[in-house]
């Protein structure tokens, strides 16, 4: 049985610093984030803790794939992204957190 996955982007307060991840388990996942479980990780370092766009799929690799695309694109791209999904770059987490 597939299991799905979610891509998603985090940045820190003033947003000038994003992040993009991929992950079976969104909820979770952001959750860690935000309480700074990978210590010394990237997201710990630079204070990603808000989470301003996700994309859910049904398959983990289609999410995996997704995620390396993202990767590739300059800020400015990604910067478009997040703004069509979310144009307040507003924290998404009370929506996650209710899952």
């Amino acid at each position: 049985m597939a299991h799905g996955g979610s891509v998603y982007i985090m940045t820190n307060i003033l947003r000038t610093v994003v992040y993009i991840g991929v992950t079976s388990e969104l909820r979770t996942r952001i959750l860690q984030h935000r309480e700074h479980y990978f210590k010394g990780s990237f997201t710990d370092k630079y204070n990603c803790t808000i989470c301003v766009y996700y994309e859910n799929f049904s398959r983990i690799e289609e999410a995996i794939a997704r995620e390396k695309e993202l990767k590739k694109w300059n800020r400015t791209k990604k910067n478009e992204l997040i703004t069509l999904f979310n144009s307040q770059w507003i924290d998404l987490w009370t929506e996650i957190e209710k899952w």
